[in-house]
């Protein structure tokens, strides 16, 4: 089946849609994320997402809604740990990753025959049954995540590189923090439609991973993670409805492998470079600074 042909139905329509805005809002999180080597925060959060999404089920209430309820309740308290106590962040982690699936398991279990078919949905993305509901809630939560971390941007970035130094420059590193973490909570909300609630960190980490190699600054690295994570996210559904596959799995496996292609590619042009530069006597700096002014 063509494109043209795809895009005739709704469905399809509203899939496409729908991961163009996940795979652009994502990365704007997933950069500082990535930079703060709180890679893991989003599958965190996405096994928390999964009792959301059971006490939705069992009351009857959009899981959408629920699950953004329990993701930012979760990215709250797992930052007043971080900074309050004792535990460390990889502590806070791991029991939101063992609180979240049991949590979910046991309501689960709890509402016996309550919906289990569409807690797997949740599990592992359902986007080719995206309602308008769905799609309505997934640009709206996308489409503030993007405006928040742009205007963001240069206190985030600061605290991300050096949060010690940020602090004593006077920035509201707590404040901004929980801003963060809540902003990556709505991220998991919007994007668990997408790639499913198990899938949903690659999306916060891998086009920024990729972004990372041909980037040359934090701003640029982060424009790069949003188009490119908004190209694979859409070529992703494309493929999947060609090829009649689930388009979560598809948009992830897509991911990586622009990663690697990518990698492979600016590791081979830094080796030339570095080669050329050794053969006419320049060091790398004054190479790039000759290939920039061509």
């Amino acid at each position: 089946m063509s494109i043209t042909a795809m895009l005739d139905y709704e469905f399809m329509r509203n899939a496409l849609f729908s991961a163009l805005i996940v795979g652009l809002c994502a990365p704007t999180v997933g950069v500082f994320l990535v930079q703060r080597r709180l890679a893991l925060l989003g599958d965190g959060l996405g096994h928390v997402a999964i009792t959301g999404v059971a006490v939705g089920l069992i009351t009857s209430v959009t899981p959408l809604w629920t699950t953004l309820a329990a993701t930012i309740l979760a990215a709250i308290v797992i930052e007043l740990l971080r900074t309050y106590s004792k535990t460390s962040g990889d502590v806070a982690l791991a029991m939101m990753f063992y609180g979240g699936i049991a949590g979910g398991v046991f309501l689960t279990s709890v509402a016996e025959d309550k919906g289990l078919a569409n807690l797997q949905s949740f599990l592992f993305g359902s986007l080719l049954t995206t309602s308008s509901d769905d799609v309505l809630f997934i640009a709206v939560g996308g489409g503030l995540v993007v405006i928040l971390m742009s205007l963001l941007l240069p206190w985030l970035a600061a605290i991300s590189i050096d949060e010690t130094h940020a602090r004593a420059a006077g920035i509201p590193t707590i404040a901004l923090n929980m801003v963060l973490l809540a902003t990556a909570a709505v991220v998991v909300s919007v994007s668990m439609r997408v790639v499913g609630l198990l899938l949903v960190s690659a999306l916060l980490v891998i086009p920024v991973v990729t972004a990372s190699q041909i980037g040359r600054s934090f701003r640029s690295t982060y424009l790069i993670a949003m188009v490119g994570g908004s190209l694979v996210a859409g070529s992703g559904v494309l493929l999947a409805g060609r090829l009649d596959v689930p388009p979560g799995a598809t948009i992830v496996l897509l991911a990586i492998a622009v990663f690697v292609a990518v990698t492979v590619v600016a590791t081979l042009g830094r080796a030339i470079m570095r080669r050329r530069s050794a053969g006419t006597g320049l060091d790398a700096a004054d190479a790039i600074s000759l290939t920039s002014a061509k």
